[in-house]
């Protein structure tokens, strides 16, 4: 089969051209233009929590991680079955090229919600910003490094040596480091190579011999390739337990309007228990909001994300503070931030619906 390069990656170009309108057309949430999509309401019959649906229809933007994909489902669900406008809120979602576009329109309060993995997150409240995540989209971290099994790689010591791909942020060298440190291995014999979001062709076509990247999506990307791999998840092999994606807004917004943020986290947590109950019409949402995506891979995403959404926490979206302890001791030990985190100031379940 014909190597086939990271959708991320190849559509990152075409992204980019569409960022420049999303920053002068999301300010605010005021403008109805075609960088995102709005959401409609449809027949529902299960009620807003109380005290979630705001007075009058509000407009808000919630810029995603990254491309919808399998992860988005509850997201794109709620949009389908009318949740977030049986809060009044009309929503409008937007596709960022990277990561650091997403932080930054957040920051700058382009926007009024964002996705981001839990390390972003910490890292933005390191440097003194104002983010704050208000509800986990799952509760792994969801990096690991992805290897062929025919390469022969069952331990990650034997990455020393061998050229292994990163995006080139500064997580992926700690993703790295812990995994081959904790199978008992030197990190500093391992050949790292810069190859951006391009990890599952390089896998593919063999310029190294593994990436770090998200296993339940570039993982399940080379396994639909027909490529079988070997994948060390982090959380497995010596790095901590935390939320690998969490949707975050900024101090001042929660503060300025929590209703808004309990409409719009009532909504989402509603879409999510929808998919867990029914995985099936999940699919069926996200592809009829998203018709580029390809039903294969993406069912095959979707299993993969299914046990990673509510694991063993007690409610869907909800921000384990033990957990965020241990992320923060292991971040300030790897160098990414300067200081621990309280886990108060990392996010907050005060918006959760009651349970």
């Amino acid at each position: 089969m014909r190597p086939r390069a990271n959708i991320r990656f190849l559509l990152a170009l075409a992204l980019a051209a569409a960022l420049a309108l999303v920053v002068a057309a999301c300010g605010g949430g005021d403008d109805d233009g075609d960088g995102g999509s709005a959401a409609t309401a449809t027949a529902t019959t299960e009620p807003a929590a109380a005290g979630a649906k705001l007075p009058e229809k509000t407009k808000a933007t919630l810029v995603l991680d990254f491309l919808p994909n399998a992860v988005h489902a509850g997201i794109y669900r709620a949009v389908a079955a009318g949740y977030y406008a049986d809060n009044n809120i009309e929503l409008r979602i937007i596709q960022p090229t990277s990561t650091a576009d997403t932080l930054k329109l957040i920051d700058a309060g382009k926007a009024d919600f964002g996705i981001a993995d839990g390390i972003d997150v910490a890292g933005q409240i390191d440097a003194g910003r104002g983010a704050t995540a208000i509800m986990a989209v799952t509760q792994r971290p969801l990096g690991g490094i992805i290897t062929r099994k025919e390469d022969g790689i069952t331990d990650p010591k034997q990455l020393e040596g061998q050229q292994v791909g990163i995006t080139g942020v500064p997580s992926d060298t700690a993703i790295l480091d812990t995994i081959v440190e904790n199978a008992g291995g030197d990190p500093a014999k391992v050949k790292k190579v810069t190859i951006g979001f391009n990890g599952v062709q390089n896998l593919e076509n063999g310029k190294v011999k593994g990436f770090v990247g998200f296993y339940p999506a570039d993982g399940v990307q080379v396994e639909q390739d027909g490529t079988p791999t070997n994948t060390f998840k982090f959380d497995e092999h010596g790095g901590p337990r935390y939320p690998g994606l969490v949707v975050f807004s900024t101090e001042d917004k929660i503060a300025s309007n929590a209703p808004l943020m309990k409409a719009f986290v009532d909504a989402t947590v509603r879409g999510y228990d929808d998919v867990l109950a029914d995985p099936q019409q999940g699919l069926t949402d996200l592809l009829a909001e998203n018709k580029t995506l390809k039903k294969g891979i993406t069912q095959a995403q979707l299993d993969a994300y299914m046990p990673l959404f509510k694991a063993d926490a007690p409610a869907y979206g909800v921000i384990e503070s033990a957990e965020i302890a241990k992320l923060s001791e292991f971040l300030v030990a790897a160098k990414l931030i300067k200081q621990p985190i309280a886990p108060e100031r990392f996010g907050t379940n005060e918006l959760l619906p009651s349970q």
